[in-house]
């Protein structure tokens, strides 16, 4: 971004020294002041100590621009450089790391507002600018944490955990209430140790406590859990959803576009009935040797294979649909605040409502005869039930420890203060808890809907 300007006289050090682009903008605001004032060019750079033929170098690049003369000599400018430096930088932080669009769109934007005459626009440069404000976002982040830990007061937390693997295997924890990431670190393995190396590191310093982690069944996460944090494991949500998912609504996608077809070939057969009648007009076609034609159906097979190829693309839909909504009803029984009542419910209960919708799955797989795999992924689903149902008495027990704490008057007024805050809280957070299945989760489907406790 900076131009080099090689003095043509006094030492070699002079020949050879390099004006950044705030010194150029200094020494112009100053020439500008002087030459104001009458001052000639001559003058301004004994005043100055700029060689004057740095001076006619400069003009003559700013001549040589295709741009007004007046937005130039702002841009040139000390206020002008400062202003184009955050215009550039908030591009890079808007663009690229909160839109995600990506550089070359910082590019194109640079082209197309002219801003290119004064800053470097090909990806390349925009590229190294990229480079330094995701290390300055590093080292804010890191300079931040260790200054705002001395002043954390103590607290529970829950963590969420996953893997990832856009360009390698990368180990995620984060804090779903905050949506404070603490981990994000590129490893090698996903064992239970690489898990403990890493968040260890990641939580030195905080004053928190982990009570709770939220992940898939990964066998090094469980372990990780039981063994190293000695929390409350609960099952991911979105894992047992997609299971189901996989088991039956798939299968079921696939049978539901056959009968589409069936019924589009079906009503092809019966235009080609149609013409084929009128074309004969009656009479019997003359055919001379050869393959006789294939048989089409008459004109009363015809409508009754459409409207069975109809009945069965409907009945497919009606069966996805219904599997859907027994998908999606998890999400609402997996909640210790009953949506619709605002009122609390135990354990036992959402197993029950759990079990009843997985069950509702199986009988329509079955009905459907679809293969073992299926119903394998239906179990697999089913097995994290008790889970389910041991996280939600988990919960129950904390907010329990948590009213008796407080010491309050009126602990009655508490049957209807949590539900409360349990359903208003969503809302207060932009979410609708009735259209967002799990109310309360702040990450639906990644987090149980009671991680905000």
């Amino acid at each position: 971004m900076g131009t080099v300007i090689q003095y043509t006289q006094g030492s070699k050090a002079e020949r050879t020294q390099r004006w950044g682009r705030t010194q150029r903008a200094k020494q112009l605001d100053g020439y500008r002041d002087l030459q104001a004032q009458g001052v000639s060019q001559r003058q301004a750079a004994k005043v100055l100590d700029v060689p004057r033929t740095t001076l006619q170098a400069w003009r003559a690049w700013q001549d040589s621009l295709d741009a007004c003369p007046r937005v130039v000599q702002f841009f040139d400018s000390v206020p002008g450089l400062a202003f184009l430096h955050r215009l550039v930088m908030a591009l890079h932080v808007v663009f690229v790391e909160i839109g995600a669009c990506g550089i070359r769109l910082v590019c194109l934007f640079l082209q197309m507002t002219g801003l290119n005459r004064f800053v470097g626009a090909s990806y390349g440069t925009q590229q190294q600018v990229n480079r330094r404000v995701e290390e300055a976002i590093v080292a804010y982040r890191r300079d931040e944490s260790l200054r705002l830990a001395h002043e954390m007061p103590p607290k529970d937390i829950t963590l969420t955990q996953d893997e990832t693997f856009t360009g390698g295997l990368c180990l995620v924890g984060m804090d779903p209430v905050s949506n404070s990431i603490f981990l994000e670190q590129v490893a090698q393995a996903r064992a239970q140790d690489t898990w403990q190396a890493l968040l260890e590191q990641a939580l030195s310093g905080l004053n928190c406590r982990v009570i709770q982690s939220t992940s898939d069944e990964a066998p090094g996460l469980l372990a990780y859990v039981e063994q190293h944090l000695r929390a409350h494991h609960s099952p991911d949500l979105f894992h047992v959803q997609q299971e189901l998912s996989k088991a039956v609504t798939a299968p079921l996608a696939v049978k539901q576009r056959a009968a589409a077809k069936a019924v589009a070939q079906a009503e092809e057969t019966r235009k080609r009935v149609h013409e084929r009648l009128a074309n004969a007009n009656g009479e019997p076609a003359k055919r001379g040797p050869g393959r006789p034609p294939k048989t089409t159906p008459g004109l009363e097979q015809a409508p009754q294979d459409m409207a069975s190829a109809q009945h069965e693309h409907q009945r497919l839909t009606e069966q996805r649909a219904l599997v859907t909504q027994s998908i999606r009803g998890l999400s609402h029984a997996y909640h210790f605040v009953d949506l619709e009542r605002g009122v609390r419910r135990n354990g036992k209960l959402i197993a029950g409502d759990i079990q009843q919708h997985i069950d509702t799955i199986r009988i329509m797989a079955q009905q459907e005869g679809l293969s073992e795999t299926c119903l394998e992924r239906i179990k697999k689903a089913e097995r994290v039930v008790p889970k389910m149902q041991a996280t939600i008495e988990f919960v129950s027990g904390y907010v329990r420890q948590q009213v008796r704490q407080l010491d309050l008057a009126q602990p009655a007024s508490l049957r209807h203060a949590c539900p409360s805050y349990s359903l208003v809280l969503p809302r207060a957070r932009g979410r609708n808890p009735d259209s967002a299945p799990g109310g309360t989760a702040a990450c639906t489907g990644r987090t149980p809907a009671h991680s905000t406790l």
